[in-house]
């Protein structure tokens, strides 16, 4: 996949359709995902955040209502395993939630698409920068990469997330495809009743 600079598109506001959210949530029910948090999944989510030096990471399983974030890394690292995101628009991060739904954010359109997704800065393309999360939590850049796996589902992301313009660049891509890649390794892991997620060290040095 080769790097795309900001091209501004007038379409696609809306949530993408998903015909494969079914297929998806049969998957990840067999695989045991997307209904509990699991401390390896937060532990892959703060290395990624110190890897990308942003505030916020996931590791985001979606099914046909909502986005989970099984791991989830946030500026105070407190979060909580009821509330739904949104955080306040008052700036305040307490108790930052797994739950967003599908109207939310970009990995909808990652998970879809099936590739990876660079946003520089949001507000450069019109077709993301109505997205409610531009307004309500003051997302201004994105990085993602879908998580496919061995039967060629689109399982989720992992996704980085800032709230001032980051030049991503292609580093940023490739690293966010390497560790989307890593990650779906250990998940093929579980099937095979080998493990859980385990630690992923080869992307620790790779700088944004």
């Amino acid at each position: 996949m080769s790097y795309d600079p900001p091209r501004p598109v007038g379409r696609l506001l809306l949530t993408p359709e998903d015909k494969d959210a079914p297929a998806r949530v049969r998957r990840l029910r067999r695989l045991g995902l997307g209904e509990h948090a699991e401390p390896a999944f937060d532990a892959f989510a703060d290395r990624l955040a110190d890897v990308a030096a942003v505030p916020y990471s996931m590791v985001n399983f979606i099914d046909e209502n909502r986005q989970f974030f099984a791991g989830l890394h946030t500026p105070d690292g407190n979060v909580s395993t009821t509330r739904p995101v949104p955080v306040p628009a008052d700036g305040t991060h307490h108790g930052v939630g797994r739950y967003m739904t599908r109207d939310y954010g970009f990995c909808p359109h990652v998970v879809v698409r099936r590739r990876a997704l660079v946003l520089e800065d949001v507000c450069d393309y019109p077709r993301f920068a109505g997205n409610p999360v531009v307004d309500e939590i003051g997302v201004r850049s994105y990085l993602g990469a879908p998580l496919i796996d061995r039967t060629g589902i689109a399982l989720g992301t992992v996704c980085v997330v800032d709230l001032e313009p980051r030049p991503w660049g292609r580093a940023g891509l490739e690293t966010i495809k390497t560790m989307a890649a890593e990650l779906v390794e250990q998940l093929g892991q579980r099937e095979g009743g080998v493990g859980g997620v385990g630690g992923v060290g080869g992307v620790g040095g790779v700088g944004f």
